[in-house]
């Protein structure tokens, strides 16, 4: 018999957590200073009910692979607790009652949040069994939320949310191929075409190295074209430069999966660092 533990794991709240990290961050970035609680409390529960809502749908795809995969195996619908009619109505749930919250932020917001389930659940539920660019079709749902969170303050969709959704993009690229460099051999056990296992670890090197080349760059046209300050500048440079560094490493490393999972953390930190200091920016130089 399942659990609420079983329910609520299967919304992976871990990436719940990172993604309302994201909102917030673009909210207050757009708020400039002037925030309207109500709208970012709605906007943070519409936002975690979306994103469980298309996490237990993916789950409900996924059931299959899951089996293949140790990290994996042991969820609740691979066990047989929940079963898949059960998942579906509890995402069902979840996705009405985010949208609800959102369409009483703003309707751009709304529609944001809708197009971020299905690009989750419906592009990168099939580009990533059949293509080795699925990673890069499952960044674009990851980078909704903090788009969600600016315009859910501002309203509109600007350049600066254009540039929040290419930092974010670039910013996981890195992370979801150290991933899969040290968890390459259950994605190999579950037929999954990723780059690491498909084209080599070399390759995913070089693709890490050149996004977070990439992802500097974008977090300094925040402060080039007049969306964020030097102190954010600054910041994101010193933090920006050290991942890339850290990358660069993995050239000359002797143990992979110990540098990926390095790469991995850093690219957790500097996401939180990033977020933190966007939150903030109006109160910087």
């Amino acid at each position: 018999m399942a659990s609420r533990r079983d329910y609520y794991q299967l919304t992976k709240p871990g990436i719940i957590r990172g993604n309302v990290m994201t909102t917030i961050a673009g909210f207050l970035l757009a708020s400039r200073g002037h925030i309207s609680w109500s709208r970012l409390v709605l906007a943070i529960i519409g936002m975690s009910l979306v994103i469980g809502g298309a996490c237990v749908s993916n789950n409900y795809l996924d059931r299959g692979i899951d089996r293949h995969m140790e990290r994996t195996r042991k969820r609740a619908m691979v066990r047989g607790t929940i079963s898949p009619q059960r998942a579906l109505t509890f995402a069902a749930g979840l996705l009405i009652a985010g949208a609800v919250a959102l369409a009483f932020v703003n309707w751009i917001s709304l529609a944001l949040g809708l197009f971020g389930v299905f690009a989750y659940v419906a592009l990168y539920g099939l580009a990533k069994r059949r293509s080795v660019h699925g990673t890069l079709v499952g960044s674009i749902s990851g980078a909704i939320p903090i788009v969600t969170g600016y315009t859910a303050a501002s309203g509109r969709l600007d350049g600066a949310a254009g540039l929040l959704f290419v930092v974010l993009t670039v910013w996981q690229m890195p992370h979801f191929y150290a991933i899969a460099i040290y968890r390459r051999q259950d994605y190999a056990a579950a037929g999954l075409p990723v780059l690491p296992v498909v084209r080599g670890i070399a390759a995913a090197k070089r693709q890490i190295i050149a996004y977070i080349a990439g992802f500097v760059v974008a977090c300094t046209l925040l402060t080039i074209l007049g969306y964020t300050g030097y102190v954010y500048l600054a910041i994101m440079l010193v933090v920006g430069l050290y991942w890339l560094k850290l990358a660069l490493k993995g050239r000359r490393a002797s143990d992979d999966n110990r540098w990926a999972k390095q790469v991995f953390g850093m690219s957790l930190a500097t996401l939180t660092v990033f977020s933190v200091v966007i939150s903030v920016n109006w109160w910087l130089p």
